[in-house]
């Protein structure tokens, strides 16, 4: 059964495991990169020498396509539960800082699209 905007409530999405499979010493490894990086950053204007080698700025820059992917994979699942318990598109909007229930719904739709890409190996 779906609403005006075409959704139609899912308990997930196809294909796509929950967490990756990514194990949580991986997850704080990665935190504890870029945590480091950040900190060098700040220091000195943000000249970065110290503490970080050009490895570890290599290893971070790798992270960010997989963060975003399970960053996307989240928030459509976080949507996809607001809608199963009743939440109006105008309501996820105004909690995403969106002015428009149209433009949430396209969100949604765009990153559910782009997961499906990656599932496929399109993208």
């Amino acid at each position: 059964m779906s609403d005006e905007s075409g959704f139609e409530p899912r308990t997930g999405l196809a294909g796509l495991p929950p967490g990756d499979g990514v194990p949580a010493g991986a997850l704080q490894r990665d935190a504890a990169l870029l945590g480091r990086l950040l900190a060098d950053a700040g220091q000195d204007g943000g000249a970065g020498e110290r503490g970080v080698s050009d490895e570890d700025v290599a290893a971070a820059l790798g992270l960010f396509e997989g963060m975003r992917t399970a960053l996307d994979r989240l928030e459509a699942q976080v949507v996809i539960e607001a809608r199963r318990r009743g939440m109006e598109w105008r309501q996820i909007a105004s909690h995403q800082g969106m002015r428009s229930s149209q433009a949430a719904s396209q969100r949604y739709q765009r990153l559910v699209t782009r997961l499906e890409e990656i599932r496929q190996g399109i993208r």
